[in-house]
């Protein structure tokens, strides 16, 4: 049996080496180790909690797809940190620990994202003021809080240190976080087993309710109806509710005005993109929290070169730090250079697709291999047909190589997405801006 789970491993990571790329296989996957094979389990070892982060934020489908190819594997993948990296373990248990305590009562926050965690710069300054006192008295101002932002900027982390405040401080309160997609699939799910009852009882009569990327409400009709009374519901009772969002209520396509007023009748907090010292801050905090030797003139380098978001800020860092960790080098400018060569490129970058769908993932809040995959639902299909359009207008590929890049398309497929770009950007002036916003931020 250990010797056949072994062959599916070796499987597995042919496949990866395909889809990742003979760099990012080298540095995230050939370290990782099989320590077990079930049916429903498998758990793979990694050398340090950079390792479980990055993945888990940026290469889980892969995995998973990988597996299921492989073995039909539909069960849970997990890690287990090696036993030498006995300080990052002691830590990781203790968050496991109450990420399952909190579960346990149905509660489903992220333990690491607190509000000392959090770092505060002028341009969130607002926000994190109005989260926090939100926090200390739920219910009785800021009633709905709506935060909305770019990418990676911090809404999750606000709305989850929102609730691991009330958690921790206040007794008695019962708080729900709950992603939109989420919702959504309980909802249709509810309606499908006729559990709408339960469904109720379960959003209604909670004390706290914090929802994340609301905009991915947009189009769902039987969902928005369902988030309206809840909404109601919950208002009416004087219970705290809290959306997070990438832009702001008037801005949201394909929802009702009711809906709109209401996402906007407390206050409004928005989150802009982090100045150079509130870089250096979170940089140099992080560093720190992860006992990572960061010299300064490497933090100044990435404060300046990192220019989107905070998430990609601190996934650099730690592409550095697993790097460092694994070779026993130092961390300097040269070897950072070379390390995120694929992440920070000089100013006369070509213009590749995974540039493009990089960019384009940015722009609509998703990841990069949500775009390479072939997954179907709206959320994944226009970016991935805006992806597809500006790989045309801005390389000399061809439709069929084109469909290659974004989950095997066909060059018809290509077609039909260039057409449906184009006849939306004929129709919608805001859709029009953005997509000529994007080639401007992508062309050399």
């Amino acid at each position: 049996m250990l010797k056949k789970s072994q062959q599916l491993w070796e499987k597995v990571l042919l496949i990866l080496e395909e889809k990742v790329g003979k760099s990012s296989y080298e540095l995230w996957f050939k370290p990782l180790k099989l320590f077990d094979f079930k049916e429903d389990l498998i758990v793979l070892e990694v050398p340090n909690r950079f390792f479980k982060e990055w993945i888990e934020e940026n290469y889980m489908s892969y995995l998973l797809e990988a597996f299921s190819e492989v073995a039909s594997f539909s069960g849970q993948l997990k890690f287990k940190i090696a036993d030498k990296d006995k300080e990052f373990k002691k830590e990781f248990t203790q968050l496991e620990n109450r990420t399952k305590k909190l579960a346990s009562k149905g509660i489903f926050l992220n333990p690491r994202y607190t509000f000392e965690s959090f770092v505060v710069g002028p341009s969130n300054q607002f926000a994190n003021a109005a989260a926090r006192t939100v926090a200390e008295q739920p219910g009785s101002v800021y009633n709905p809080l709506f935060i909305y932002g770019g990418v990676g900027l911090g809404k999750t982390h606000l709305i989850n240190a929102i609730g691991n405040y009330i958690v921790d401080n206040i007794s008695g309160l019962s708080v729900l976080y709950v992603p939109i997609e989420q919702f959504t699939n309980e909802v249709v799910s509810a309606i499908r087993h006729q559990k709408m009852a339960e469904l109720k009882d379960k959003y209604r009569n909670i004390d706290v309710l914090l929802v994340d990327d609301i905009q991915f409400i947009s189009g769902k009709a039987v969902v928005q109806e369902e988030l309206f009374h809840t909404f109601n519901s919950l208002y009416e009772k004087q219970k705290q509710i809290v959306m997070a969002s990438d832009r702001p209520p008037k801005e949201i396509q394909d929802i009702p005005d009711r809906l709109k007023t209401r996402f906007g009748m407390g206050l409004i907090a928005d989150i802009q993109p982090p100045e150079y010292e509130t870089k250096l801050a979170i940089l140099n905090k992080k560093a720190e929290k992860e006992k990572i030797k960061l010299p300064e003139d490497v933090c100044q380098w990435l404060a300046k070169k990192i220019k989107s978001n905070i998430r990609e800020l601190e996934g650099c860092l730690i592409k550095l730090a697993a790097h460092s960790s694994l070779t026993g080098t130092p961390i300097t400018i040269e070897m950072a250079r070379v390390v995120l060569r694929d992440v920070i490129s000089d100013e006369d970058r070509p213009v590749t697709p995974e540039l493009i769908q990089k960019t384009v993932a940015e722009a609509f809040g998703l990841k990069v291999q949500d775009l390479r995959l072939k997954r179907r639902t709206k959320e994944v299909a226009i970016p991935r047909q805006v992806g597809m359009y500006i790989t045309r207008e801005l390389t000399q590929l061809s439709l069929s190589d084109i469909g290659k890049h974004f989950g095997g398309k066909d060059h018809s497929t290509v077609i039909y997405a260039c057409k449906q770009v184009e006849e939306r950007m004929s129709k919608d002036e805001n859709f029009k801006n953005q997509i000529k916003s994007l080639i401007e931020k992508i062309k050399p």
